[in-house]
């Protein structure tokens, strides 16, 4: 499986982005699909993530309410919704896939990895 990321830019404290992760492959249904982020010297940390199916989804603390992980198997693609972004929501984000079941937090339960999309706001 490849994983390509978009979306990532420059926007102000308070406002929005959209995320893409397009898959390749014909079997992305049977993938967790997750969302991860590094700051700099920061480790990276669990965002959101979504079961195959699409009818589990998991957040971090720090963006429950804010952001809304989806998917669409149709179109190889899960997406991640951010709204009132902050500061602290300045990192590169990796999309990840991962076979087996449920919305899973952990990195090291995920086999694929996307090359990463920057997101920096603006305060």
């Amino acid at each position: 499986v490849q994983l390509q990321a978009s979306g990532g830019g420059l926007v102000q404290a308070g406002g929005s982005l959209r995320l893409s992760c397009a898959a390749s492959g014909r079997t992305f249904s049977r993938y967790t699909m997750g969302w991860f982020r590094q700051a700099p010297g920061k480790e990276r940390e669990f965002v959101a993530a979504i079961a195959g199916s699409g009818a589990n989804t998991r957040y971090a603390d720090s963006v429950e309410g804010r952001f809304s992980i989806s998917r669409e198997n149709a179109e190889n693609t899960v997406y991640l919704q951010m709204n009132s972004l902050n500061a602290e929501d300045t990192a590169v984000y990796y999309c990840a896939a991962g076979t087996g079941f449920g919305a899973r937090m952990v990195a090291t339960t995920y086999d694929y990895w996307g090359q990463g999309t920057q997101v920096t706001v603006s305060s």
